[in-house]
C-alpha cells in the first residue's frame, strides 16, 4: 500500500534510484522494447513497443508469454508464413546460439519494422522493435530516383560524363563508353581522367592528329567550353563543357557526323544536278562571277553551252528512265572531253555548260567543242536501246564576248541557236547581232502558238509520178504558214521550232485531218503522202488519231502513206516499231523518208517491212557530179528491188537526174521538174488534165513554181 505524502520526497536507496533511471530510459526510447525471461515470459515492455504492434493491455503486463503475444500479433495483421509455432522455434534456435538476430516484419497497416533480438546470458532475451517504414520509403524513393537516373542518362542520345574537382570520374553512361570506345572497367567511378585520355593514346584506332584533338577536350575540361573534335575514326563529336563548384565538370558528347553528312549533302545538293552530280546553273554561274575581275584584266575565259539533238524524242518515245540513262552518259562524256581544271555543270533539261578557265586562244575552246560534238554522236547503249543523239554547242569567248555571268551565258546561248539552226551536230561561235536573229525565232515561236487558231497554216501538195506508165501515183502533202505580217514562211523556219516546242503534235493532227479530207475527193487510185514527226510518236493515242482521220474523211486506208525519217528509229524501241506495226494493220502504207542520212538503216529495213523507201534529195542533186552520191542512189534502189520496196527519188530538178533514177530502176520520181507543191484547188485540175497522158515523160508544164497556173 502506497503511504500518503507528508513533504518533500525522500530520497531512496540506490536500487531504487537505478530503478528508475532504467524506467526513464525505456519509457523514453524511440524504439519499442520488450524482455522476456529464460521461460520466455514478459519481463517488462515501454509504450512505443505496445503501440507498434497495437496489443492490448492485458498482453502487456509482465508473466505474459511470448507465444501468446506471437499469436496475436499474427492474427492482427504481422506477416509470417510459418505460423506461431516456427516463429517460435526459429527463436530459440537463435537463442540457444547466443546469437544475435535481425529481422524485418512487415505490418498490414504497412508500416515496415526492424526487429534485433538480443540474448541474455542468466537467459531469455531482449528486443528492440524500430519503425523504419519512413526509411524504407527513402530508401524505395532514392532506389526509384537512381534508377530513373540511369535510365534517363542511359538512354540519352548524348554521352554523358562528369569529373570532380579531383579529375576523378563520377559517372557517365553507355552512350559516352560508346562514342569513345572505352571498356567498361575504365568507366568505374573514380578513374583518374589521365586513365581515359592515356588509354585513347594508346588505343589501336587512337593515332594522329585527330585522336590528338579528342585528348585534349576530354584531358582539359571545362576549360575547352563548347568544342566539335574528329575522333581518330572519322567521326565528328560536338562536347559541351560545364564548370561545377567543386572544380570539376560536366560534359555532354553528341555524335554529329550524321548531322554534319545530310547538312554537307543539302549544301552539295543546293549546288548540284540530283541526277548527274555536276554543278548546277547557279554554282555554274558563281564560278563565272568569282572570275569577272580577272576577266576585265584580260584573262581569256570559254563559256560552252551544249545542248543534246532528239533528247526530247528520247524522252518522249522511250520515257524518263531511258532519258535519264542518256542525260547521265552525256556527263560522263563530257567530263572526258574536259580537262580535270574545266568545269562541268547541267542547267537544266538536256542543257550543259563549261566553264573553260583559263583558255590559252580560240582554237582551245573550238577544239573543245569538236571534241563534244564528236563524241555526243557515237551511239549509246542504254536500257536494251542503241540510241544516237548528237550535240550542238554554242561558245562565248571572255573578254570580247561579255565580262560577266549574264552576258557570257546569253551570248553562248545564242551561238547555241545558231548551231542548232545550221542542222545541229555543230558548234558556233558568238558573233555580234545573233541577239536580233534570236529575237526573230522567238517571235516566231511564239506566232506560231497562234497559227493553228487563227487558220495561218494551209497545205500544198506535190504530185509523185510512176516512172513505169508516167501517171501521178500520189501527192506529198506539204505544210506551208502564211504569217500575217511576214507573209509566206519557209517550212525550214518554222518546222524546226514546231519541232523543239513540241506544237509540232497538235500541227501534225491537222495535217493529218485535212490531207486525208482533201484525198477523199480525188481518184481512187491516188494515194495522200503525210509526214509524222518523231514528236508524234510520243503520243500513245497516235494510232487512234490515224484511225479518226480516215474514219472522219471516209479515206480508204490502203490510200494514205504515212512518211516517217531515219531519225526516228534511230531510237531503238520497241514501243516505236509496235506502233508501226499497228498502223500497219489499220491498212496503211508505211514509207522511211531521206533514206541514208542516219545510221544503222539497213538494221531497221530488217525490223521493219517497209513499202516505200524515199532518196534523199541531196542524194539526187548531187548524183552526176559526185561518184559516191551515185553509188548511195544506185545501192538503195538496189536495195529496194530485191527487199521487194518501192523507191522514190526526191528533188529531182534536170532531165538528166530523171532519165538516171529510171535508168536505174526507180518507182517514183518527185521534185520540181515534175511539178512544184500546188494548192488544194490546183490538184483536180492537174489530175482532170493529166489523167490520159500516156508520154514518154510527165511534166505538170503549166504550174510555175510558185504552184499557181500560169496564164
Amino acid at each position: 500500500m502506497l503511504k500518503p505524502k507528508l513533504g518533500p520526497p525522500a530520497v531512496g536507496s540506490p536500487a531504487d534510484v537505478q530503478r528508475a533511471r532504467l524506467d526513464a530510459a525505456v519509457r523514453n526510447m524511440a524504439q519499442g522494447l520488450c524482455l522476456f525471461d529464460a521461460d520466455r515470459r514478459l519481463v517488462i515492455c515501454n509504450q512505443q513497443y505496445v503501440d507498434i504492434y497495437e496489443l492490448p493491455s492485458e498482453l502487456a503486463q509482465p508473466g505474459t508469454q511470448h507465444e501468446d503475444i506471437v499469436n496475436y500479433r499474427l492474427a492482427h495483421g504481422m506477416r509470417w508464413d510459418g505460423g506461431a509455432e516456427a516463429f517460435i522455434r526459429r527463436n530459440d534456435a537463435r537463442l540457444a546460439g547466443s546469437e544475435v538476430g535481425i529481422e524485418i516484419v512487415e505490418l498490414s497497416n504497412g508500416r515496415v519494422v526492424q526487429v534485433r533480438h538480443q540474448p541474455i546470458s542468466v537467459g531469455g532475451w531482449v528486443a528492440t522493435h524500430t519503425d523504419i517504414t519512413d526509411l524504407r520509403n527513402r530508401e524505395k524513393e532514392l532506389s526509384l530516383q537512381n534508377l530513373r537516373f540511369d535510365a534517363a542518362i542511359n538512354n540519352m542520345s548524348q554521352g554523358l560524363s562528369m569529373f570532380d574537382g579531383e579529375r576523378r570520374l563520377v559517372v557517365s553512361n553507355a552512350r559516352f563508353a560508346e562514342i569513345y570506345g572505352l571498356p567498361s572497367e575504365m568507366l568505374v567511378p573514380g578513374t583518374s581522367v589521365d586513365i581515359l585520355t592515356g588509354f585513347l593514346k594508346n588505343a589501336p584506332r587512337g593515332d594522329g592528329a585527330n585522336a590528338a584533338g579528342t585528348i585534349r577536350a576530354l584531358a582539359e575540361g571545362a576549360a575547352r567550353g563548347a568544342e566539335v573534335v574528329e575522333t581518330a575514326d572519322n567521326r565528328i563529336v560536338s562536347i559541351l563543357n560545364q564548370a561545377i563548384a567543386d572544380g570539376g565538370w560536366v560534359s555532354t558528347h553528341e555524335d554529329v557526323t550524321e548531322q554534319r553528312n545530310r547538312e554537307a549533302r543539302i549544301r552539295h545538293l543546293a549546288a548540284h544536278d540530283a541526277l548527274t552530280d555536276l554543278p548546277n546553273r547557279t554554282q555554274f554561274q558563281e564560278h563565272i562571277v568569282k572570275l569577272q575581275d580577272r576577266i576585265r584584266l584580260g584573262e581569256m575565259v570559254a563559256v560552252l553551252c551544249v545542248d543534246l539533238d532528239h533528247f526530247k524524242t528520247i524522252n518522249d518515245t522511250l520515257g524518263h528512265s531511258v532519258g535519264d540513262g542518256v542525260l547521265k552518259a552525256a556527263a560522263a562524256r563530257l567530263l572526258h572531253c574536259c580537262r580535270q581544271t574545266d568545269l562541268v555543270a547541267r542547267l537544266g533539261g538536256d542543257e550543259f555548260a563549261i566553264l573553260q578557265a583559263p583558255t590559252p586562244n580560240v582554237d582551245t575552246a573550238a577544239a573543245l567543242a569538236r571534241r563534244i560534238v564528236q563524241a555526243a554522236a557515237q551511239p549509246l547503249e542504254i536500257l536494251g536501246h542503241r540510241i544516237v543523239i548528237g550535240a550542238s554547242v554554242g561558245v562565248a569567248v571572255a573578254p570580247n564576248d561579255g565580262c560577266d555571268a549574264d552576258s557570257l551565258m546569253k551570248n553562248a546561248d545564242l551561238a547555241l541557236y545558231r548551231a542548232k539552226s545550221e542542222g545541229r551536230g555543230t558548234f558556233h561561235f558568238y558573233e555580234h547581232g545573233m541577239d536580233i536573229a534570236l529575237q526573230k525565232r522567238l517571235a516566231l515561236e511564239m506566232g506560231l502558238r497562234v497559227a493553228l487558231a487563227h487558220n495561218e497554216l494551209s497545205l500544198v501538195y506535190q504530185p509523185l509520178v510512176n516512172l513505169a506508165d508516167n501517171r501521178i501515183s500520189s501527192f506529198e502533202a506539204l505544210l506551208r504558214w502564211n504569217h500575217p505580217e511576214r507573209g509566206p514562211i519557209p517550212p525550214s523556219e518554222f518546222v524546226p521550232i514546231a519541232e523543239e516546242t513540241g506544237q509540232i503534235v497538235a500541227i501534225g493532227e491537222w495535217v493529218l485531218r485535212e490531207a486525208c479530207t482533201a484525198a477523199a475527193a480525188w481518184p481512187e487510185h491516188i494515194r495522200i503522202a503525210v509526214n509524222l514527226s518523231p514528236r508524234q510518236f510520243g503520243n500513245k493515242g497516235l494510232v487512234t488519231i490515224v484511225e479518226s482521220a480516215l474514219a472522219a474523211s471516209g479515206l480508204n486506208p490502203r490510200r494514205l502513206e504515212l512518211e516517217v525519217t531515219e531519225s526516228l528509229l534511230l531510237i531503238d524501241s520497241g514501243s516505236t516499231l509496235q506502233i508501226l506495226h499497228r498502223l500497219r494493220e489499220l491498212g496503211v502504207r508505211i514509207s522511211m523518208d531521206d533514206f541514208g542520212t542516219g545510221y544503222s538503216s539497213l538494221s531497221y529495213l530488217r525490223s521493219f517491212p517497209f513499202d516505200k523507201l524515199k532518196i534523199d534529195r541531196s542524194f539526187v542533186a548531187e548524183s552526176l557530179s559526185n561518184p559516191e552520191s551515185l553509188a548511195i542512189v544506185k545501192a538503195v534502189i538496189g536495195l529496194g528491188r530485191s527487199l521487194g520496196m518501192e523507191t522514190t527519188a526526191e528533188g529531182v530538178e534536170t532531165e538528166a537526174q530523171l532519165e538516171l533514177i529510171h535508168a536505174q530502176g526507180a518507182t517514183e520520181a518527185q521534185g520540181f521538174l515534175i511539178s512544184v507543191p500546188l494548192p488544194a484547188n490546183a490538184v483536180a485540175s492537174l489530175l482532170e488534165a493529166t489523167g490520159s497522158r500516156h508520154k514518154d515523160r510527165f511534166f505538170a508544164s503549166g504550174y510555175s513554181r510558185t504552184g499557181e497556173k500560169a496564164g
